[in-house]
């Protein structure tokens, strides 16, 4: 990032964001946003980093007229992330994401053939919730679909179905292939069923 672009994320982050966002904490900084959609229903917790390019959200687009997108304090969310909320979406402390990251809770319908899908109807799915402490990697797309705590999300995954706590999850769609066993305090394969 050049000095130019530095300084104006500076400025925004001392000027606009603190009166435009529900909350915006203190340390924290987002560089060179490609967009940013309803900027009060966005909270944003201390230390929290949004890398450049990214695309932030929380717009009334479904029948939930108070949706909420919420980074909590110590993130890091990649270069050219795309995180749509229109119901709820929530980033427990300490998550990370690595570049060109999709997160969304809702999604375009297709059911009528005789309209173009732009002119259908958005579809609400479930709120989604990010555990502290995991990791979402590169290309990772999440759609409707909650992670749990101290999770890894493996790079090109599609998240369509929850994640338990301590899990590693991989492929298209994500499945867990390890789970950390508190017992013997290790990382262990899930046994395919």
């Amino acid at each position: 990032m050049n000095k130019w672009n530095k300084i104006v994320a500076k400025l925004h982050q001392l000027i606009d964001y603190p009166i435009s966002f529900r909350h915006f904490g203190k340390k924290s900084l987002i560089l060179c946003p490609l967009q940013i959609d309803g900027k009060k229903n966005i909270f944003v917790g201390n230390h929290v980093v949004v890398g450049g390019y990214s695309w932030l959200a929380a717009m009334p687009l479904t029948n939930n007229d108070k949706p909420q997108l919420i980074i909590s304090n110590n993130c890091s969310i990649g270069n050219f992330n795309h995180i749509y909320a229109t119901s709820e979406i929530i980033f427990e402390d300490s998550v990370l994401t690595a570049d060109k990251v999709y997160i969304s809770d809702n999604l375009h319908t297709y059911e009528d053939v005789s309209k173009p899908i732009i002119e259908q109807p958005i579809k609400q799915l479930k709120k989604i919730r990010i555990g502290e402490g995991s990791w979402i990697g590169e290309n990772v797309c999440i759609i409707g679909a909650s992670i749990g705590k101290h999770c890894t999300i493996g790079a090109n995954s599609v998240v369509t179905h929850d994640i338990p706590d301590y899990s590693v999850a991989v492929g298209a769609p994500a499945r867990v292939i390890k789970r950390y066993n508190f017992e013997t305090q290790q990382w262990e394969k899930v046994e395919d069923k």
